[in-house]
């Protein structure tokens, strides 16, 4: 029936620019008919080891390392998993926004504890009874589990560590943020412009560079571009930034729309926002992190940059 839906709006033309997403239109099958049948929130995940790669927008692109374990928790286990969906643990939640990012009431059930407690903010202390409630699922923070549109810092930041773009290009990060943020009136005018811009920026800033790397520049122009091909679409009126990634809290408020010590009881207890909840730094914005030479795997990244 959804199909139909979606051919009768194409062929008229009326569907919507944006495209909404299925949590925004409260489309989405329950997960626990869908991603639960293989991924279920019990299951013991431990400690994942994340390793994000960032490079500085000067003219060595200098790149540094944040290192994290992640406490995934489940089965039981605290953790991220555990603390939403361990054994007897129940949430539930109110927005007001159909994208769900500002979330002014939540409450939370343990009946193992036979506990209940519930978290308001300023907003929320107000009137809740008209918000439509919630429980919580896994595509609360895992809402673009497939296609995860990315901004341009983070983009950048993973295709440079990939090889995708040459690192040893001078300033080729910066640049690489400036003409992906520029705007375009259409894909066919960022494909042309895009590789344009970059290859003319070592044409008239590094010419003996131009002259000695011009299949490097190419490759960084054909990377860029692919970034951009990946997130935006001007036809759609999708541009950085359109669909939200609820997963952490660095790009977008994510984990914050609740754990922001803002949501208080009436005993004044908030939703804790203490960074070792969830997960634990080993490293942050390092040049060399001396956990992923112990781990025997700092060559391994560094090798995966000069591909």
């Amino acid at each position: 029936m959804a199909g139909t839906r979606q051919l009768v709006e194409v062929a008229l033309n009326r569907y919507p620019r944006p495209i909404k997403s299925a949590i925004e239109t409260n489309r989405l099958v329950p997960a626990s008919e869908t991603c639960e049948k293989c991924h279920w929130p019990d299951k013991f995940g431990g400690a994942k080891l994340r390793v994000i790669p960032e490079y500085a927008e000067d003219e060595a692109n200098t790149p540094t390392q944040t290192v994290m374990m992640m406490m995934v928790g489940g089965g039981g286990i605290r953790g991220i998993h555990g603390a939403h969906f361990g054994p007897g643990v129940q949430i539930r939640y109110a927005a007001t926004d159909s994208t769900k990012q500002t979330i002014p009431w939540v409450e939370y059930k343990d009946s193992r504890k036979n506990e209940v407690r519930t978290f308001k903010s300023d907003e929320g202390k107000q009137d809740t009874a008209k918000l439509v409630q919630y429980d919580m699922e896994c595509v609360d923070c895992h809402n673009r589990a497939a296609h995860t549109f990315q901004l341009p810092e983070r983009a950048v930041n993973q295709a440079m560590a990939l090889g995708r773009i040459p690192v040893s290009l001078p300033f080729i990060k910066k640049k690489a943020i400036e003409v992906l943020k520029a705007e375009y009136g259409s894909s066919e005018e960022a494909a042309t412009k895009i590789p344009d811009r970059i290859r003319s920026f070592y044409r008239e800033s590094y010419p003996a560079v131009f002259q000695s790397r011009s299949l490097d520049i190419n490759t960084a122009a054909a990377g860029i571009l692919g970034l951009y091909e990946q997130n935006v679409f001007p036809d759609l009126k999708v541009t950085w930034g359109t669909y939200r990634n609820n997963l952490g809290h660095t790009d977008f408020p994510g984990c914050f729309r609740c754990h922001d010590e803002a949501h208080t009881t009436s005993d004044q207890k908030t939703i804790t926002q203490d960074c070792s909840a969830c997960h634990e730094m080993v490293a942050a914005s390092e040049a060399s992190p001396e956990i992923l030479k112990t781990l025997g795997i700092q060559q391994r990244l560094i090798s995966m940059e000069k591909k």
